[in-house]
């Protein structure tokens, strides 16, 4: 009972205490907030509160060997910040004129528009008012279409007089409306020095108007793979949202292309962030305190690009189309080449040379076309057609077919590229790339039995769709007409035949319907080269903390394993003797003359698709035959090191003067390259180029 009374005078206690310290708060809040409220909104009043961003560079890319191929440089930029939504577009504007005299500008991007809205902005009102009567005004729902009709009524005349210091002034108007309230926006950059002393100077007579120190991209070796490194600009407007909800501010630069877009959050830097806190005493400010948040730049990149393999492989391109010449090609003058480790599938080396008809260029590189243009890539994708056979049942190693030509109801005669090469099996028509082989393949697959012009051929609709699928999907397993897994934001996957009869089932099985992407065909040959397991290309291997003295410590942040996307369906018996007969072409077969006495022990097949290219406009347009001439590899034969494709598009056929062996040709010295860089390297040759 006591123990009881005890515990309940405690409780009382205890409330009772609560309460008083509940009471003591509530006094308190209501003596600052009646007594001294006023007090404290004078001294917060006398507060101002300023946060300043500093951008950050981004993170570098560097090439497997430890070359920096992308850094950063300083540049200063101009920045106008305004201070409200319901700044006066005539307060602007005097900023713009003031600072035209101090800036060379580019005037080149002002429309018709910009320079109506200017001549607007300055007139009186009675001038305006002469643009459109009273009796028009009243008729007008909104005071968007009296602007409008005012800016459609201002005299060409007044146009035409405009000086080339009013389209400065009102390329600079122009940037400044950008922006958005309180939010730096740049509206020049690369300031010169001397422009950044001027408006040093005269800042105290510019109003918003400040210099950031900002960062470009640098491309230390010019052009080379420079595409695939991707751009920076502006935040894409249907994108804004996205950024903002990722703590980007809206003036900022983001990657907008390729690397520099698909890495974005690793290269992106950390801003240093400035808070300063002033307190004014009357009409002066004296400061009161700063808190600083230092920057940090972003995360490097390590690439899987041997850039100096890269800038040889680009000048064997472009030689090799300097000696083919114009003549030589139909209309554009093009290759593309890709060096892979079929290991891991770390890509060494993508070039691609472009040379438009009619066309002034700067630079030939079509790096992205590796990724982004399909051909037909003809009788290289022959050992998928093999392994396809057997993996459907339609062959075994060995099997034999008679090469002559095959003649069908309501079906082109179709044969191989040359008479004469009789009872050929497997290995056989590949090294000297039998057609007939492929088509009884695609035929049988389809229930087409053909031995013979008396025999009838038993496909229909439904069996000759079952082949298309089922020779799609095992082509799909090597990346042939599926997406490569390529860490870039976008690319090809190349293209199906439109009309799906047995004809064309027929041109499916040697190259020449579907159409396909060099990268995809490295990935092919790549994938047999490493026994069947196809890998997931990569251009990144790894991502680094940024260095900032040659002393400090590497810190790897994320590496990146090497991926397998899928295992072929074949076994490995199967898989083994298309590689004997791939090793064939190049030593018996249609490539000897190039591959047969070098030292590295290629294996590989050669393509060559017909095409007919649109020339001419109108009444005289007409197609020219040509073909597009390919090769794919390996080396060495035992234990690839590294695979490659080439491609080169639209050459003419021999007797129109174009030059056959370009594709062998680029791949000879390629191969040659990469084996003599394993025996010494000199290093990249620097073209820095910003």
């Amino acid at each position: 009972m006591n123990t009881k009374k005890q515990l309940s005078v405690r409780l009382n206690v205890l409330f009772f205490s609560l309460f008083l310290l509940f009471s003591v708060l509530i006094l308190r809040l209501g003596f600052i907030q009646i007594v001294q409220g006023e007090e404290f909104a004078n001294e917060l009043a006398t507060l101002t509160n300023t946060t300043s961003k500093t951008e950050a560079p981004r993170g570098l890319m560097i090439d497997r060997n430890g070359y920096v191929v992308v850094d950063n440089q300083l540049e200063l930029s101009l920045t106008y910040t305004n201070p409200s939504r319901q700044t006066k577009p005539e307060f602007m504007l005097q900023i713009a004129k003031d600072l035209e005299p101090m800036l060379e500008v580019e005037t080149s991007r002002i429309s018709e528009l910009n320079k109506k809205e200017y001549l607007l902005l300055q007139m009186e009102k009675e001038q305006r008012y002469k643009l459109v009567s009273r009796v028009e005004r009243s008729k007008l729902s909104s005071a968007s279409k009296e602007y409008r009709l005012e800016i459609e009524r201002i005299p060409e005349e007044l146009v035409n007089k405009l000086t080339e210091r009013d389209y400065k002034v009102i390329a600079l108007y122009r940037e400044m409306r950008r922006g958005y309230a309180n939010i730096p926006q740049r509206i020049k950059q690369q300031l010169t020095e001397k422009e950044a002393h001027i408006i040093s100077e005269n800042l105290d007579h510019l109003p918003g108007i400040d210099i950031l120190r900002d960062s470009k991209r640098t491309y230390l070796y010019g052009d080379s793979f420079r595409s695939f490194f991707g751009t920076t600009n502006a935040i894409p407007s249907e994108r804004i949202n996205y950024y903002l909800s990722h703590g980007y501010d809206r003036s900022d630069l983001v990657g907008t292309s390729f690397l520099e877009a698909y890495y974005e959050d690793v290269l992106r830097g950390q801003k240093a962030v400035v808070e300063k806190v002033t307190k004014r005493k009357g009409a002066q400010e004296t400061k009161y305190e700063t808190n600083e948040k230092l920057g940090k730049r972003g995360n490097d990149l390590v690439l899987t690009l041997d850039m100096e393999l890269q800038q040889q492989l680009e000048e064997i391109l472009a030689n090799e189309m300097r000696r083919a010449g114009k003549k030589s090609f139909i209309l554009d003058r093009s290759a593309y080449a890709v060096l892979m480790d079929p290991r891991t599938g770390d890509l060494l080396a993508m070039a691609g040379f472009s040379d438009p008809a009619n066309q002034k260029r700067t630079s030939y590189a079509d790096h992205i076309g590796i990724v982004t243009k399909s051909f037909e890539m003809g009788s290289s994708i022959k050992a998928a057609s093999v392994l396809t056979g057997f993996q459907a049942g339609i062959i075994r190693p060995g099997d034999t077919f008679l090469d002559a030509p095959i003649k069908l109801p309501a079906t082109q005669e179709k044969k191989s590229w040359t008479a004469g090469l009789g009872v050929v099996n497997d290995i056989r028509a590949l090294e000297q790339s039998s057609n007939v082989f492929m088509f009884q393949i695609g035929m049988r697959m389809a229930k087409c039995y053909y031995r013979g012009e008396n025999q009838r051929c038993g496909w229909n609709h439904e069996s000759i769709q079952q082949a298309y699928d089922d020779v799609r999907h095992n082509f799909s397993q090597f990346g042939l007409g599926s997406k490569t897994g390529i860490d870039l934001p976008s690319y090809s996957s190349g293209l199906t035949g439109g009309r799906e009869i047995g004809g064309n089932l027929m041109d499916l099985m040697i190259g020449q319907y579907d159409t396909y992407t060099t990268l995809q065909l490295t990935q092919y040959i790549a994938t047999i080269a490493n026994n069947g397991y196809r890998m997931q290309p990569r251009i990144v291997r790894e991502i680094r903390e940024p260095v900032i003295n040659s002393d400090d410590p590497i810190v790897t942040l994320q590496r990146f394993e090497p991926k397998i996307l899928n295992r072929i369906d074949m076994s490995d018996y199967q898989i083994k003797r298309v590689q004997e007969g791939l090793r064939g072409v190049m030593t018996r077969g249609t490539a000897r003359k190039r591959f047969s006495n070098v030292t590295y022990q290629p294996a590989g097949k050669t393509g060559t698709a017909q095409v007919q290219v649109p020339v001419g406009e109108g009444a005289n347009r007409r197609y020219v035959e040509g073909n597009t001439q390919t090769l794919v590899g390996y080396a060495p034969y035992v234990n690839p090191e590294v695979a490659f494709a080439v491609v080169v598009p639209n050459v003419k056929i021999r007797k129109q003067g174009g030059r056959q062996g370009i594709a062998q040709d680029i791949a000879h010295e390629a191969l040659s390259s990469y084996f003599k860089l394993k025996k010494g390297r000199h290093g990249p040759k620097l073209i820095i180029d910003s």
